[in-house]
């Protein structure tokens, strides 16, 4: 029987749960990687733990010694790595972090494959980044469109586009990049934009927030949903040979486009009006701002137009980028924030009524 074992770094994230999820299904052993940390961030992956073919290392991707350690052990016929400082405006505010994090540890781990004996039977997925293109030169974006990184996230990035096809070259390693463009969830960080906006529809919605404030509503991008692109991960690692595929859906949404339709969801039309950093969103029914433009959201470069092109992974792979349409993904994100924020409410009323019947002494 062919021995399937994958081990994935970043599995608390997005990806990784997703991506487990789809290879315990797939009847792989799946092995991940965890940062120590006072603070437990296993939310996304609780329901897998305990799970006969789901397991657990302590390791960073800032310490070589940790990645040789689980290399060694787990000696995985698949690794992911999907671990990175993965905020583009943090990456202006820790700069040094995110390089060492994003470029160097993704040699530790090419590093790490060889010094265990693995490079001829161990295939190596890298989560690349449409943010590589940066300050976009054509449009739409495909694997052979010219980068220009404009982030140091980004420029850390494209040091790990280049080492794993360097690697791919000089050693003859099955090491591959998905050029992810953005890809979202119900399971998305609520510092990312598009959880920023589900979450405030739903809060705005019922009454627990007044306004959103958000940086360029002219910004343009390629949204997917993240439990779809997780299987292309997957099929880049099944092809032939290894070579470097664009993960996208082929359409582009404004952020305007994504508020519009998240409030949407929620039964609040919106109107946008003025330009730039005056414009706003208005509550169409009652007049009422909800959106607001915060200069303290642009970014000291900024990204304004990203749109993949996916005809290599439909053609090569047998890939779908279309199975969940972007209003199909806003509509999951919003029902799932709805929800969210309505057990919330729940749980500060049950909290707010005990209060009160401490203080007047109903209950002891």
């Amino acid at each position: 029987m062919e021995r399937k074992v994958a081990l994935i770094t970043g599995i608390t994230g997005q990806d990784g749960s997703f991506l487990s999820e789809f290879l315990l299904e797939k009847g792989y052993d799946v092995h991940g990687t965890i940062r120590r940390s006072s603070t437990d961030f296993r939310e996304r992956i609780a329901h897998l733990e305990g799970k006969p073919r789901f397991h657990l290392h302590y390791a960073d991707l800032g310490d070589s010694m940790s990645i040789l350690q689980v290399i060694g052990k787990v000696r995985p016929t698949e690794i992911y790595n999907l671990a990175a400082q993965s905020h583009v405006q943090v990456s202006f505010d820790a700069p040094e972090f995110t390089a060492d994090v994003d470029a160097t540890g993704v040699l530790r781990i090419l590093e790490a494959v060889r010094q265990c004996g693995l490079a001829d039977t161990c295939r190596i997925y890298q989560a690349s980044t449409s943010e590589l293109y940066g300050k976009v030169e054509e449009v739409p974006q495909n694997e052979n469109t010219p980068f220009h990184p404009y982030s140091p996230y980004a420029v850390a990035k494209l040091y790990g586009y280049w080492i794993i096809r360097e690697y791919r070259e000089a050693y003859n390693m099955f090491c591959c990049s998905g050029i992810l463009f953005n890809h979202e969830s119900e399971r998305r960080g609520e510092t990312f934009v598009t959880r920023k906006i589900t979450l405030a529809a739903a809060r705005i919605k019922q009454g627990k927030q007044d306004k959103l404030y958000l940086g360029n509503l002219s910004s343009l991008r390629d949204w997917g949903y993240a439990k779809d692109y997780v299987e292309c991960m997957w099929l880049i690692l099944q092809n032939d040979k290894p070579e470097d595929f664009v993960i996208a859906t082929g359409e582009q949404h404004s952020v305007r486009d994504f508020c519009r339709l998240a409030f949407h969801n929620v039964g609040i039309e919106l109107d946008f009006v003025g330009e730039g950093a005056q414009e706003k969103g208005v509550d169409r029914a009652t007049g009422k701002v909800l959106i607001e433009v915060s200069p303290d959201f642009y970014r000291p470069t900024d990204v304004v137009n990203l749109w993949g092109d996916p005809t290599k992974a439909k053609a090569v792979l047998g890939w779908n980028p279309q199975r969940t349409s972007f209003e199909e993904l806003v509509k999951i994100m919003v029902e799932h924030d709805m929800k969210k924020v309505a057990v919330e409410k729940a749980g500060e009323q049950v909290k707010f009524n005990l209060e009160e019947y401490l203080e007047k002494g109903i209950v002891k």
